[in-house]
């Protein structure tokens, strides 16, 4: 596997840069403490670098991000609070996503078989700008970046200026807002704040790996979060066929291809679509009808 570094911080790419189920991992080396920023498939690949981490500080809690957890026991896991009760039992990791029971158990098999999921109730909570001093002038920063998840955060190692974005991952899949604690709203302002990170190399989770232009970080992002107006230009394109509702919304789909089949996908499709719908709603250019539908036009 690659592994790319800068200064303090090793990178290592998971299978296509990390493309989902995979991840790209970062560790961080001060002269006290060594820290591990999530812990994908790649992790369980890494060996030593990883095993022998102090810390594990995740910028948020999915299935994805925490494969490797069950391999350091002796590692303090750390999650931004919103998140948190997600990371410590199956329970809040089940109202984090928010599905139905049949479609919970679905994905409890497939995150165990998959993503060797186990949770983690020593975890505790750091907030929005707490810090991390590694030794050796290597000092960590976390700023909450809400929307993905509601406790979503980049991991900023400020004496490299190296920031650790997560799932504001550049894709073209475009921004992901399909659970329980997601807010598309907050996500239009962490897309905003992201760019003010005071950095110079840029991780993401997924697929893009590392950036290290600044303009050519800023285009994709703008590129990315373009995709949450495309989706709600499409949504507004099916409603000018006529009244539908959210169920043949979710049958035309939003984020994903005809086809494509996993546990969530229904769910994450009908959370997506009532973000967007809301939005459009309090914009004037969708409107509630009284037999469940949605008419375009005010």
């Amino acid at each position: 596997m690659e592994m790319l570094k800068f200064g303090s911080v090793s990178v290592w790419l998971g299978e296509k840069s990390g493309k989902y189920p995979d991840g790209n991992q970062v560790i961080v080396q001060g002269s006290s403490e060594r820290v591990a920023f999530d812990t994908p498939q790649v992790a369980l690949h890494i060996g030593a670098p990883l095993l022998e981490v102090d810390r594990v500080i995740l910028g948020h809690v999915h299935e994805d991000h925490i494969v490797a957890l069950h391999a350091l026991p002796h590692a303090q896991v750390q999650v931004h609070e919103a998140d948190l009760a997600a990371a410590q039992s199956w329970e809040g990791l089940a109202r984090h996503y928010g599905y139905p029971p049949d479609v919970l158990e679905s994905v409890r098999q497939m995150i165990v078989r998959d993503f060797a999921y186990h949770p983690r109730p020593d975890a505790t909570a750091y907030r929005d700008g707490d810090t991390w001093d590694l030794g050796g002038g290597v000092t960590i920063r976390a700023h909450h970046l809400p929307g993905h998840t509601s406790g979503h955060s980049a991991l900023v190692v400020e004496s490299e200026g190296v920031a650790f974005i997560g799932d504001i991952d550049l894709t073209g899949f475009g921004p992901y807002y399909g659970d329980a604690t997601s807010d598309l709203a907050l996500f239009r302002r962490s897309l905003q704040a992201v760019r003010e990170l005071d950095a110079r190399v840029w991780v993401t989770s997924h697929h893009r790996g590392v950036v290290t232009d600044r303009q050519a970080f800023v285009e994709a992002l703008e590129r990315f979060a373009a995709r949450i107006d495309e989706r709600s230009e499409r949504l507004l394109a099916y409603l000018r066929d006529g009244p539908q509702s959210l169920d043949q919304l979710v049958d035309r789909r939003l984020l994903y291809p005809p086809g494509f089949d996993l546990p969530y996908v229904v769910c994450a499709e009908r959370r997506s679509i009532q973000l967007h719908l809301d939005e459009l709603i309090a914009q004037g250019l969708v409107r509630e009808t009284g037999d469940g539908t949605y008419r375009h036009g005010a």
